[in-house]
């Protein structure tokens, strides 16, 4: 266990090094990567079939073997307990129906001369979601990524989840289908990225890749970022809890146990005004990286520097902090909502930004399956204005064709 005090002179320095974390891979990812997406450009199908077989040790011949139809997909869900087919309903309509209230609607207004001026909100066409597969299936991502999509109204989902040695989860598969997902195909690796980014004879290209992966499918997302639109690339999953001391530490160390089983870069951190309960909370667990703080005030100043993925404020009014709190992934408020509620059922996404992120990004969303096209429709009185202003301007930077555009568009001044 690794303790923090804000008192020590070397504390930023301190706290700078637990939270550093690097997201590029090096140069023989790099290069691995890019010809692998080489390959799948030029060969398509024949390069998938050869890396799926060669990496996730499948068997497949022909991409055939590589394409899950939507009898399959029913047939697992069809064949879940009822306890986990209730479950992934429930989750899914908690998802479904959150999501229904950020859905973006088109706008106009038009001024009193009679020009039109608003935004046409329309959703992406086709949307590729990468699933995680083998050892970190999580049917949970399936829903997280598929379902806003849906709700913003994507034509078309196609989703990618590798299966080494032929490993199927059936909880993902029951997801896809519960989700409405298009297509799915058992790609894994910078070869599905590829092939989403670019298209093959078998695997449509979509406009966006949303969804996270390992090593290799962060670098591929970055390569193929521009040819498509990607979500993020996601690090370590991280939690963050602030607590007033009165929450019970057996909760607050099983759910700093929630994150840290994610995997082994996975952080969490306590931050406490009481040393006292820091030692309740280290005898409840074996591994803890927990920060002594000075007071409130110097909480909120520390939540706001880590801009953590996971934030909860287990303390008696959560509401009368918000205010204060400016960057976080997402916020879990008082000390009856664990962080686990909000990887599978709550409703918000789980697809947060992490490393720091939330400074500048917001969670996977229905935002992210809309794109906005501005609208602008000039009455001739409105064109003449405006001419009067985009003349001078143009003429200012140099660009005369500009200028005279607009001055075609003058009307006559009245005597």
């Amino acid at each position: 266990m690794k303790r923090l005090d804000s008192r020590d002179a070397n504390f930023n320095q301190q706290l700078d090094a637990l939270l550093a974390w690097e997201g590029v891979s090096d140069a023989a990812v790099q290069a691995r990567v890019i010809d692998i997406i080489a390959r799948v450009r030029a060969e398509g199908d024949a390069a998938l079939v050869e890396f799926s077989n060669q990496f996730d040790q499948v068997n497949a011949e022909t991409m055939a073997d590589l394409f899950v139809s939507p009898e399959r997909l029913k047939q697992a869900y069809d064949g879940l307990p009822s306890a986990e087919r209730d479950a992934l309903t429930q989750a899914a309509e908690r998802i479904r129906r959150y999501h229904a209230h950020q859905v973006q609607e088109s706008w106009q207004y038009t001024e009193a001369d009679g020009t039109v001026l608003g935004q046409q909100v329309t959703p992406l066409d086709r949307v590729g979601i990468y699933v995680p597969g083998g050892k970190a299936s999580y049917p949970s991502s399936v829903l997280m990524n598929a379902l806003p999509a849906k709700v913003a109204g994507v034509a078309e989902v196609i989703m990618v989840v590798p299966t080494p040695r032929g490993e199927i989860n059936e909880l993902v598969f029951a997801a896809a289908y519960l989700a409405d997902v298009d297509r799915v195909f058992t790609l894994g690796g910078a070869q599905a990225v590829a092939a989403l980014a670019y298209g093959t004879e078998s695997v449509p290209r979509v406009d966006k890749i949303v969804g996270p992966g390992n090593i290799y499918v962060a670098t591929a997302k970055r390569h193929v970022f521009g040819q498509v639109g990607i979500d993020m690339i996601a690090g370590p999953s991280e939690i963050l809890i602030y607590c007033d001391g009165q929450t019970d530490p057996d909760w607050i160390a099983m759910d700093l146990f929630s994150q840290a089983e994610h995997d082994e870069q996975a952080q969490s951190l306590l931050i406490a005004c009481d040393e006292s309960y820091l030692d309740a909370v280290e005898a409840s667990i074996e591994r803890l990286l927990p920060t002594l703080v000075a007071d409130e005030t110097e909480a909120l100043a520390l939540i706001n520097r880590i801009a953590p993925e996971h934030l909860e404020l287990s303390v008696a009014d959560p509401q009368a902090l918000l205010p204060s709190i400016r960057h976080a992934g997402a916020i879990f408020l008082g000390r009856h909502t664990p962080e686990a509620l909000g990887d599978y059922c709550a409703g918000p996404n789980h697809v947060l930004p992490t490393s720091g992120t939330a400074r500048f990004s917001s969670p996977l969303g229905v935002y992210d399956f809309q794109k906005r096209s501005s609208l602008i429709g000039c009455s001739p009185q409105g064109a003449s204005t405006l001419a009067e202003v985009a003349s001078v301007l143009a003429r200012g930077e140099g660009l005369t064709a500009h200028a005279r555009s607009a001055e075609y568009r003058l009307l006559p001044k009245a005597d």
